[in-house]
């Protein structure tokens, strides 16, 4: 049984190389993504990686090349270049590559301004992370 429970184990894991990147400039954002998805980086069903700012994601970004980059979730509100600024950038360099903006101000305007700059979505703070959750299983059984 044991043996049994540890094959099905296995099948959950996916290749460490699947990552999802989080952009934000507060620093407890970190803590608080790895706090709500430890089950899924313990069992390594994807890697999370942070970006404290978009010229860092970008740079993230450009090198993740090898990798199966299967969403970035992105601030819209960041000193210096804002996440509706980096949106373009990121469809230039990994244009197969989801992204959802999170912003504390879910109007109509600051949504449609994502959309149009070719994110997939927009998630108001505080995130629901069941919700994202969701999202994030779905890309994996994309990618796998």
């Amino acid at each position: 049984m044991a043996a049994f429970k540890q094959i099905i184990k296995q099948d959950q894991r996916l290749d460490v190389n699947v990552l999802v990147l989080v952009v934000d400039d507060e620093p407890d954002v970190e803590t608080l993504f790895r706090q709500q998805f430890r089950r899924d980086l313990r069992a390594e069903r994807f890697v999370m990686d942070f970006a404290n700012s978009a010229a860092d994601a970008l740079a993230r970004i450009a090198s993740t090349i090898g990798q199966t980059l299967i969403l970035i979730l992105s601030d819209i509100n960041m000193p210096g270049m804002t996440g509706l600024e980096m949106l373009p950038k990121v469809k230039e360099i990994r244009p197969e590559v989801p992204v959802i903006m999170i912003t504390a101000y879910g109007d109509a305007d600051t949504k449609r301004k994502a959309l149009e700059g070719g994110a997939e979505g927009l998630l108001t703070k505080p995130i629901d992370f069941i919700l994202l959750r969701e999202e994030i299983d779905s890309r994996l059984a994309q990618a796998s």
